[in-house]
């Protein structure tokens, strides 16, 4: 009894790993009431097959079944996280980020200990498969009559539901495939059709002569934020009040949305997408594009005679990309600014500290010369505690008044138990920084600062929800009213706050249609009617 009792479990188990949904939006009761074609031809080869050839091949199916549901639970959980599922080709240096931000929200300890119970339930998961499917075609081979009748007896059925299409609960009873894994592995010539790639210095962002242009990607700063949330109109408030500085300061804004190719994470992907005018949605791509003399936004700066600055301050490593493909004369990053205060979680140092060594390095000398920034702000990075507050600028030092901060701000893991404390939590995230970036704008902009806020993504589905869009915010400020009139043609809304019915452009379009309006003839705009990206 026992030996069929376990032989019993065997079956069970191929057969869940064959059914199993990779997609949290597919975990139904009718998921689990298919009959998978696979399990079937299984059994028929381990009865076709002499005795060792038939092993040979239960071993083999075993292990790429076990793979499979290896990459099923990989693909839950990026689904669950990033909104997308997982490449097995080029995404598992992914794992390792991932690895860090856990590091960074529950602590080192408590994420190697997590890590390491991951790792060998994955192994448990794919021996216990492989055994399985042994256990399966050996308990076959001894009842071979039996066997062959009843898997004569099921794929009949199996034939009559898909001849019906028969389904339950939405799911089909007849399934064809144990998981669909497609991604796309061949990918058109990056660099290819670039209407400004030969475009001389001289006849590039001729409307933004003499401006020190600053593009601040604002970390997980999404549509959630401002739109249909519990929280939004806590981030709503920040940015009216922001309009209201602004405008008094001398300065104007304009807002509309931009479709992001990631959600949740994997930030570079919006960066390289919005720099180099191309759609940039999976790892493999990002690693054609910057292997590529595709021209990006701080390459064009660059040839048009601006000083060229990347910020990344969660950076702690060389980056050779930043000169080889974006062309930065200067990169900062966690190392090189003289921070002597904590981290705050993922955060190297607050997102103040980053706008204030960067202004005393960049900005703060007298008739310096014109100054093209992409300003990497993560303060606003999950886990999203703890979090700093701001102090006066003339405070900041080398950062240790922000000592005390870390330590008496929430820990992630008193939060991340409550969904509502994680939402609460992110959305004074975004207030901080959104808060920093217009005190940073009060304190030191002059007739000659030009602002360009965006999103890089929405934030992690435990904020943004299931279903929810890529879309997030970006609003242009300018002191100097030429800069704002060169783009009125966009239909762009007035303020910081764009509202539901803002413009909606994919992030790859923004490219051609920024330096199209800042060049030497400010041409009629491409449409500004988005289709849905691709």
């Amino acid at each position: 009894m026992a030996a069929r009792g376990v032989s019993v479990l065997a079956v069970l188990l191929v057969w869940l790993a064959l059914v199993f949904p990779a997609q949290p939006a597919r975990l139904s009761v009718g998921a689990f009431l298919r009959i998978p074609a696979e399990g079937l031809l299984i059994v028929a080869l381990g009865l076709a097959l002499p005795a060792r050839a038939g092993r040979i091949m239960a071993a083999i199916v075993g292990l790429v079944l076990g793979l499979l549901a290896i990459l099923k639970v990989l693909d839950l959980g990026f689904l669950s996280v990033l909104g997308r599922r997982f490449n097995p080709v080029s995404d598992w240096g992914y794992l390792r980020s991932g690895a860090d931000v856990l590091r960074d929200s529950i602590g080192p300890d408590r994420a190697a200990a997590a890590i390491a119970g991951a790792v060998l339930l994955l192994v448990a998961v794919l021996v216990a498969v492989t055994a399985s499917v042994l256990r399966l075609t050996r308990f076959t081979a001894r009842h071979r009559a039996s066997s062959a009748w009843a898997v004569t007896a099921v794929g009949v059925v199996w034939s009559m539901c898909a001849v019906l299409g028969v389904q339950v609960g939405g799911a089909p009873v007849a399934s064809t495939t144990a998981s669909v894994f497609v991604h796309d592995q061949v990918d058109e010539v990056l660099a290819a059709d670039d209407p400004f790639a030969n475009t001389p210095g001289q006849d590039l962002l001729t409307g933004l002569r003499g401006k020190d242009v600053i593009v601040a990607f604002v970390e997980s700063y999404g549509r959630a934020a401002v739109q249909d949330s519990p929280f939004s109109p806590q981030v709503n408030a920040v940015l009216n009040a922001s309009t209201h500085t602004l405008r008094a300061d001398g300065f104007s804004s304009r807002s509309a949305f931009l479709t992001s190719p990631t959600l949740g994470g994997i930030s570079w992907l919006a960066h390289s997408t919005l720099q180099s005018g191309r759609w940039i949605d999976t790892q493999q791509r990002y690693d054609q594009l910057v292997a590529t003399d595709r021209l990006t936004l701080s390459g064009a700066f660059k040839r048009a005679g601006w000083r060229t600055v990347g910020d990344l301050p969660a950076n702690t490593e060389d980056w050779p990309e930043g000169t080889s493909f974006y062309h930065y004369d200067t990169i900062y990053d966690s190392r090189n600014v003289g921070y002597a205060g904590p981290s705050f979680s993922y955060a190297s140092m607050p997102d103040q500290y980053v706008l204030s060594a960067f202004e005393q390095r960049e900005l703060a000398t007298p008739n310096h010369a014109p100054v093209m920034a992409e300003i990497d702000l993560v303060s606003s990075h999950g886990p999203w505690a703890p979090l700093p507050h701001l102090v006066g600028w003339n405070e900041i030092g080398d950062g240790s008044v922000f000592d005390n901060m870390a330590a008496q701000g929430h820990s992630p893991d008193t939060i991340w138990g409550n969904p509502d404390q994680v939402k609460a939590a992110y959305a004074q995230s975004i207030q901080y920084s959104l808060s920093t970036l217009i005190s940073f704008v009060h304190t030191f902009g002059d007739d000659n600062l030009v602002l360009i806020l965006v999103g890089d993504h929405q934030p992690a589905t435990i904020v943004s929800g299931q279903g929810a869009s890529r879309d997030v915010p970006i609003t242009i400020i300018a002191r100097d009213p030429k800069v704002l009139d060169r783009i009125s043609a966009w239909g762009w809304q007035e303020g910081m706050l764009p509202s539901p019915q803002a413009p909606v452009w994919p992030m790859d379009r923004f490219r051609d249609r920024f330096l199209t309006a800042y060049g030497p003839q400010p041409a009629t705009q491409p449409p500004t009617a988005s289709p849905s990206p691709r």
